[in-house]
């Protein structure tokens, strides 16, 4: 009897402790995709004129995607920089993407160096959360 005791109170302290994982709003999970949407991660990651967010797909530990959200950029250096990363990171282990030299594009380089640090962020934020 006192091991069924136990055993309950350990799956019901689990569930609390699972119930109780922060609900931010920066990952999603979408039919087996998890999204990180860097707007508030990345909040201080400027490009040229200001905070750069994207939205990261990822799934089965691999960058499905890149979306570019709305932002506050040149549109001509943005879409520069969008068209050169766009793809850069498809298919990408996220184990890789700490280490990986992506080149970013002459004439859009803040833009680019912030669209990395978004990644970054966004991959670290997947690996402690999901």
């Amino acid at each position: 009897m006192k091991k069924i005791v136990l055993v309950c109170a350990a799956l019901v302290a689990l569930i609390v402790l699972t119930s109780a994982k922060k609900k931010d709003g920066v990952m999603t999970k979408e039919n087996g995709v998890y999204v990180v949407n860097t707007t508030e991660l990345g909040k201080n990651v400027d490009g040229y004129i200001g905070p750069t967010p994207l939205k990261v797909y990822i799934c089965k530990n691999k960058i499905e995607k890149i979306e570019f959200l709305p932002n506050q950029e040149t549109p001509k250096y943005w879409n520069a920089a969008k068209m050169h990363l766009q793809n850069k990171w498809d298919g990408m282990k996220v184990s890789e993407v700490k280490t990986a030299q992506v080149d970013g594009r002459t004439g859009a380089t803040f833009s680019c160096n912030a669209v990395k640090e978004n990644i970054r962020l966004a991959v670290e934020y997947y690996e402690k959360n999901k």
